[in-house]
Order: structure tokens, then sequence, then C-alpha cells
């Protein structure tokens, strides 16, 4: 291809392809930031299932190149104070413990994703009916200050008419209070956790503890809507040593995941898929695949998790690595103008370039008709100044650069400036 052409060909499309860039830019500046590789979640004490689980998240995430940064706190409600501040995008909040309004702060719900239920464990020297009042004067772990667990047991003492400040109630986490209540140190235990958790099978196992079952369970159910009846049957901890000995009724809510209602989107289309391989198979209360579930959240639904519920994972993200499948989603919205732009500049572009390669071309013809147009006259002109017209038009058009589809185009201009020169010889002959 010889220099000129290329010279030509980029003069006529440099145009056309800024106005693409610029169709792009403009397209660039409504497209959505890319996501975080950092996320801070607040989870729970050490030892907890909410620690636990977020531990579980993380490893998670990080196949995913997402860095998701756990923070040991002391439960429930010291996490949605955090969530408040905007210091972690994310949170474990159990059931009961953020009110409605809540959401007027920014904090949106992702998922429910189990039940956890409430124990009391008692020395097996307190045969204590399942009824709070009867704990009066004893000494009683409620939980640790922050947890969800002791927001509600003070809650249900006073439903009760108990002093939730009285001497006695201890705020103790849950691997000392087990301790404590074994040594004798300590009379009954507030503990939430699922019956798989260490803390809860090695109390169940104990020979100096037994659990308490609740007797108004149903009532409590019904009294507040975050909270359910369970029954942990008899011996389904352990058939051969018939643990626990008889049918346990205890009160759970649910363990709920909360965020900011900006943590990016498609953020958050990756944690539930997460949720869904940690918590889908379900567990001792929870069937497979009924968590993670929007049921049972205290406030509203994230957009992006609703869109999980109804329709499931995002079409991309089914198919391809989270980097590939986001950048696709945030690059979409260029890819429209960016047609509108190449759509008609294809259809438009050949004939417009056609047209300019002629247009070199045909100029030519306007002076090669002029000629023409003399030697015809009368009286007839100077032949030599005709001729040397001709010569001129010859040169120039030796040194046109045109590309190759075109060059019979230039061919016959040259054959009719070869035409026209004999022309103009035979009239100026023929008029002598």
């Amino acid at each position: 291809m010889k220099p000129g052409f290329r010279t030509g060909q980029l003069r006529f499309y440099l145009p056309l392809v800024l106005l693409v860039l610029l169709g792009f830019l403009l397209a660039w500046h409504f497209v959505q930031p890319a996501p975080p590789d950092h996320i801070v979640i607040a989870a729970g004490e050490p030892g907890g299932a909410y620690l636990n689980y977020a531990r579980r998240y993380a490893e998670l995430l990080k196949r995913e190149g997402i860095e998701l940064e756990v923070l040991e706190t002391g439960g429930a409600v010291e996490n949605l104070a955090l969530l408040r501040e905007g210091k972690v995008e994310l949170a474990f909040v159990q059931g009961g413990v953020a009110p409605a309004s809540d959401a007027n702060l920014g904090i949106r719900g992702l998922a429910s994703l189990y039940y956890e239920p409430l124990w009391l464990f008692v020395r097996n020297d307190l045969q204590l009916p399942g009824r709070l009042p009867t704990l009066e004067n004893l000494k009683v772990s409620v939980g640790p200050e922050g947890s969800g667990t002791r927001a509600l047991v003070v809650q249900l003492l006073r439903d009760n008419g108990l002093d939730p400040s009285r001497p006695g109630l201890e705020s103790l986490p849950s691997k000392e209070a087990a301790r404590r209540l074994v040594d004798g140190s300590l009379d009954a235990a507030f503990i939430m956790a699922s019956p798989q958790s260490d803390t809860v099978r090695g109390l169940l196992h104990h020979s100096g503890v037994h659990p308490v079952s609740f007797d108004r369970a149903a009532a409590y159910a019904r009294r507040y809507g975050w909270l359910r009846e369970l029954v942990l049957p008899e011996g389904a901890e352990d058939l051969a040593l018939n643990l626990p000995r008889q049918d346990l009724r205890l009160l759970a809510t649910t363990a709920n995941l909360l965020s900011r209602d900006t943590l990016h989107p498609a953020i958050v289309s990756l944690l539930m898929q997460v949720l869904k391989e940690v918590h889908g198979r379900g567990g001792w209360f929870e069937s497979p695949g009924e968590f993670p579930s929007s049921r049972y959240l205290p406030l509203p639904l994230d957009e992006q998790a609703k869109r999980y519920f109804e329709h499931g994972p995002p079409f991309l993200q089914r198919y391809l690595p989270f980097w590939a499948a986001t950048f696709i989603d945030r690059t979409k919205i260029m890819l429209l103008p960016l047609l509108g732009l190449l759509i008609p500049l294809f259809k438009v572009a050949p004939p417009l370039y056609r047209w300019r390669m002629r247009a070199r071309i045909y100029r030519w013809y306007d002076q090669l008709e002029e000629v023409d147009r003399r030697a015809a006259s009368q009286p007839p002109p100077d032949a030599e100044v005709l001729l040397a017209t001709l010569r001129r038009l010859e040169e120039e058009v030796r040194d046109v650069k045109v590309p190759l589809a075109f060059s019979d185009q230039l061919y016959h201009l040259r054959l009719h400036i070869d035409f026209v020169r004999r022309e103009v010889r035979r009239r100026l002959v023929g008029s002598r």
C-alpha cells in the first residue's frame, strides 16, 4: 500500500474515530464504578457462629479476588452500631435487634441465614420449671455486653416482671458462662448458639448441668414476630446417651446479614451466592433450601438481593469469573451509544469514501471538458495552449494516488485526456 494512500485513508477515517471516542468518553461518565476489592464485616465473639461463618465467607470471596476483613465484636448490638456509623459494610445482626427506623440510615437487609436458638442451662441441683420468674435471686449470665443474646434476654426478663439490672445478673461470653456454670460459681446461663456449637454440645453432654425447656415458647413467639418456637427432639444430640432426655421447646430468632445501601450491587450478587453455598444445605432446624431467605428481615430488602431471590445470580456471573462478569456488566452501558454511532457510520462510511475517491478523479473532468469546448469554438483558439493544458492535466493525474479499486477510473481519465488531445488536433487541423 502506497504511503500517500495510507495518508488519505487516515485523513478520512480519523474524524470518524474521534467521533466514536467522544461517544465512548461520554458513556464512560455514566458507567458505575468498579466493585471494591476490600470490604469489612462485623462478626462476633471468638468461638461464636458469627465469627466462624464470616471467616468462611472470607475464604470463598478470596477466590474471586475480594478481601473480606472480619472484625471480632461483642455481638449483634455492637455490629449494628458499627454499621450505623459506616465503619463496616456488612454486619451480622440478630432478629429483634435492628429497629425499622434504621432503614432511614441507609441500612438494608440482605438475607436471614439460619435459626439461632436461645438455650437456658442450669445446674442439676436446681430443678427449675421452664419459666423465667423462677430465675429470680439466682446468679445468671445473660450474655455479653453488645450481644443480641443480652438484648433478647433483657427483654424477656422485663416481660416477666424481673429487673434486668438487679445484682446477680452477669454479662459473660458464652465460653466463660459455660465454664462458670460447670464449676458451680454460676446458677444458670443464657446462650444463643446452634446445637452443633462446641459450647452447647459440651453442656448437653455434661452431667452437672441440663437444658431447660421454655414452657411458654409459643406465647413468646406470638408476642414477637421475630421469634420462633423450635423443638429439639429427645435424643437428637446423642441417641446412645439419649441427649437431650426429653423434647426441648426452644425460643429462636434468625441470624440476619445487613448491609449499607452503598454496597456495590456486584458485591451483593456475589455475596448472595456465597450465602447460598454456606447456608443452603440446612441444619438441625432448617430444611435444605430454606435459607438464605428474604423472610424474617427487620429492614427493607436490598434491591440487588431482591433480584437474586427472584431471578437467581446475574446471567454473566453464572458462566464467567466475577472479574470478567463485572467488567462486561460495567461496559455494556457504553456499547449502546457506541453501537448507535458505529452502525450509521458503517453504512455511511463506504459510500462516503467512494465519493471522496471519485471526487479526486472527477475534478479534472471539468478542465478536460473546458478544453474540449474551446477546441470546438469559433474562431478556434491557439492549439499549443490547449495541448499544453492537456499535458499539464496528464502530469497531474500521474501523481494522483488512489486505492486499487479506483485505479480503473484513473486510467479511464488518462484515456479520455488522450482522446481529447486527438480531437483537439483533428479539429484544429481541419479548420486550417
